[in-house]
């Protein structure tokens, strides 16, 4: 299979130290050009390596070699640029969240499906093996009947000065940045509907970003979720699933790659309790996957159904915490 090639579109933080380097490692991908608004981009790709560098988006758009656009901007320029990518012929991987509501998401992938790109959302810790193996414990009945879905995620921002995840306007704050990644795991581990939800916030002063949050939620079959996320917290980045008979518990779910990728789960019962331990390289695993469904023309209609249900509840957070008030998602609307 000949290498697909991308381009980075942005000089991001994220494109230097964690995407460029998975391309590199990929078996099935390529970075050849990357673009910045402005000449800074000569330097960072002479310091990456790449060979081909654009002072404008619309440059790297036009190149035609480039078949698959990596996007890491500000939230709210996902939709811009997703759809003049799709418009310009490029699949994209688009950073998380995709989108900062329901609309916006379904107009993306309806361009994309009608200009017959691959699109999909960089949830980078799905591609972690050890997820699908609490989804066997679980299937295998060990912890008995699932109750209750428990996740934080959370890091103390030593220096938020400028930094885009303290801007509302560009879509910033504890719960869109990391709040995300527990709304999706809640979501891909149980495969179950969110039927409500009520979340309190910590706001910054300065900038009425949400800086913590904290909620309870229900799902179908009787289970409940409890999330909290943070910029104000020591780091963390957990699951836990209580059921019946047993837990089994992610300690390292969403960042195992800080950790050389290793991951580990702990499975109690009442009357045993091992941990297992598993790798992963979740960036290149996601660049190889994504890769693999621009050159196979694979179906990403499930990424793309995750991706609806979490910018769903994740818009809801957002009502609760602004109205302070439970919210039930089969009577919610989103008039953004």
């Amino acid at each position: 299979m000949n290498a697909v090639k991308w381009g980075i579109l942005s000089t991001a933080n994220i494109a230097q130290t964690q995407l460029i380097p998975a391309i590199r490692r990929a078996e099935n991908a390529e970075v050849i050009a990357i673009a910045s608004r402005g000449p800074k981009v000569h330097a960072i790709a002479e310091n990456l390596g790449i060979k081909r560098a654009y002072e404008s988006y619309e440059e790297l758009l036009n190149d035609q070699e480039v078949e698959v656009i990596y996007i890491p901007l500000p939230n709210n320029l996902h939709k811009e640029w997703v759809i003049k990518a799709a418009k310009a012929g490029k699949h994209i991987l688009c950073e998380k969240p995709a989108a900062l509501n329901e609309a916006e998401l379904e107009e993306m992938i309806t361009v994309c499906n009608e200009e017959n790109v691959q699109f999909m959302e960089a949830f980078m810790y799905q591609f972690h093996p050890q997820h699908m193996r609490v989804k066997e414990v679980i299937d295998s009945g060990e912890i008995g009947e699932v109750k209750l879905f428990k996740s934080s995620h959370s890091f103390y921002l030593t220096d938020s000065k400028g930094d885009i995840r303290m801007d509302a306007e560009k879509g910033g704050g504890a719960i869109w940045d990391v709040g995300c990644y527990s709304v999706h795991a809640m979501q891909l581990i149980l495969g179950k509907e969110v039927k409500s939800l009520s979340f309190k916030r910590i706001i910054d002063s300065k900038t009425t970003v949400d800086v913590s949050a904290f909620g309870i939620v229900e799902l179908e079959n009787g289970i409940h979720g409890m999330i909290d996320c943070s910029f104000d917290m020591t780091e963390r980045n957990e699951y836990e699933i209580v059921g019946t008979k047993g837990t089994v518990k992610v300690k390292n779910a969403f960042r195992p790659d800080r950790l050389s990728g290793n991951g580990q789960i702990t499975i109690n019962t009442l009357t045993t309790e091992r941990i297992e331990q598993t790798g992963g390289d979740i960036y290149k695993q996601e660049v190889e996957y994504f890769s693999d469904a621009v050159r196979t023309n694979g179906d990403l209609t499930v990424q793309h159904n995750y991706s609806r249900k979490n910018v769903g509840v994740l818009h809801a957070i957002q009502q609760s915490v602004i109205t302070n008030q439970q919210i039930v998602l089969a009577d919610y609307v989103c008039n953004d």
